[in-house]
Order: structure tokens, then sequence, then C-alpha cells
């Protein structure tokens, strides 16, 4: 598994269990670092899942607003917890992280969803971001 890809999977867990716990995703962030620190079992957290979790911790209003928005006939409060985590991961991606490009963000965002949630699932990601894509250049403020 490719180094990038192997972080956007730490980053969706992290915002999986932020999610699951009611938790800030920088208060679990700092608890896996810490635990990484102190446990051998725990693979270290890398620079660029770190910078997954802050930009979307520093964007989490804007991305909630924009997947309830575009996301046709489901709440967030609805969606399958899953499908939010990695909803929210690539939309903070896809519209602020400029130095990945945007079907690669689409991709890895299907495949997670394809790998841990439902069969509807990776059609229902690739459908709303890739509204998102297409909205991009008038989303950021």
């Amino acid at each position: 598994m490719a180094a990038r890809n192997k972080a956007r999977m730490r980053a969706f867990q992290i915002l999986f269990e932020a999610d699951q716990r009611g938790s800030a995703v920088t208060a679990v962030l700092a608890d896996w670092i810490r635990l990484a620190r102190t446990d051998d079992r725990q693979p270290p957290v890398g620079e660029y899942t770190m910078e997954l979790v802050e930009g979307y911790a520093e964007h989490a209003d804007r991305i909630d607003e924009l997947l309830a928005t575009y996301a046709v006939g489901w709440t967030l409060d609805r969606m399958p917890v899953v499908d939010r985590s990695v909803l929210r991961l690539g939309a903070y991606e896809l519209i602020w992280a400029d130095e990945t490009p945007d079907a690669v963000v689409i991709d890895e965002a299907v495949q997670l969803a394809r790998r841990f949630s439902t069969d509807d699932s990776p059609a229902f990601v690739n459908g709303l971001l890739g509204r998102l894509k297409d909205l991009k250049p008038s989303l950021r403020r």
C-alpha cells in the first residue's frame, strides 16, 4: 500500500473514531500520536495523515455544510458513519489540498467506501464528490 494511501486510511480511521466517540478529531489525532509513541505495535502517525486530519478540522463546518447541501435526499445524521467520514476526508482533500489530483482523491474515497461500507456507498461517494469537484471553484471561502 502506497504511503499516501496509508495516510488517507489512517486519517479516515481517525475521523471515524472521532465521530463514533463524539470527540474532536484533533483530540483523537493527539491520542493516536501519543499511543504510537508509547506502544511499539502502533504504527506512527505520518505527516500527511496529520495534514489531512488538521485540514479537515480547520474546515469542518464548511465541509459539513457542503455535504448537507449537495447530498440529495440525505442529511448528515442519516448517512452511515463510514460514508460521512469518507466524504468529509474526501471533501477536504478535493477542495483544499491542491497537490492531489481530483481524480485520485475521488478514487481513493471510493476505494475506502468499497472496503468499509455498504454495496451502495461507492456510487454515493463517487456521485457526491464528483458534484463537489464540478463546483470546486465556487466552494472555497
